[in-house]
């Protein structure tokens, strides 16, 4: 779920992280003595100041699957580029099945996105972004496309650094 440019933050370093539980996938397994049931939770992890993390656990119970997938998301928390209370600038990204569309939004118009999309956006600390989910709807899969899309993200600062200029001759 991460790109070669690992943005990695030590979760230690930050301060409260929000958890949050996008969804809950109970899976049954049919063997000689019955059925087991186990549970796979997806988690998002951030601390709404640009941090933001994803993690899938599972588990017997729903409790355990949730608690190991808070875990793995901290394991995964990546710094994220923002300007003001949005993204540096709008963007499509794949992963698997799904795509999910970025864009900045002005200020005051709040995260407009649907359930795993708004997760991941609300947990990294924007405020005003909109989105649109395409493609499969697969929680899983959208928010790894969402996670990857903001990993993706360069700001004026970053681009004016690879392109050897200043950022005012990249505005201009």
């Amino acid at each position: 779920m991460v790109l070669n440019r690992r943005r990695m933050i030590d979760p230690n370093s930050l301060g409260d992280l929000e958890e949050r539980v996008v969804s809950i996938n109970p899976v049954s397994k049919v063997v000689k003595g019955g059925r087991t049931r186990s549970f796979s939770a997806l988690v998002v992890v951030g601390d709404g100041n640009g941090h933001v993390g994803s993690g899938l656990g599972k588990a017997k119970d729903v409790a355990g699957a949730i608690r190991k997938g808070v875990d793995e998301a901290k394991k995964n928390i990546i710094s994220v580029p923002m300007v003001g209370t949005t993204i540096p600038h709008e963007l499509t990204t794949k992963f698997s099945g799904a795509r999910v569309f970025l864009k900045p939004a002005a200020e005051g118009t709040g995260v407009i996105a649907g359930g795993p999309v708004r997760a991941v956006m609300e947990a990294a600390g924007y405020r005003d972004v909109l989105t649109k989910s395409l493609g499969s709807s697969n929680p899983i899969n959208v928010v790894a496309a969402t996670v990857k899309g903001l990993q993706s993200m360069k700001t004026v600062e970053e681009v004016a650094r690879i392109r050897g200029k200043s950022p005012e001759e990249i505005l201009a």
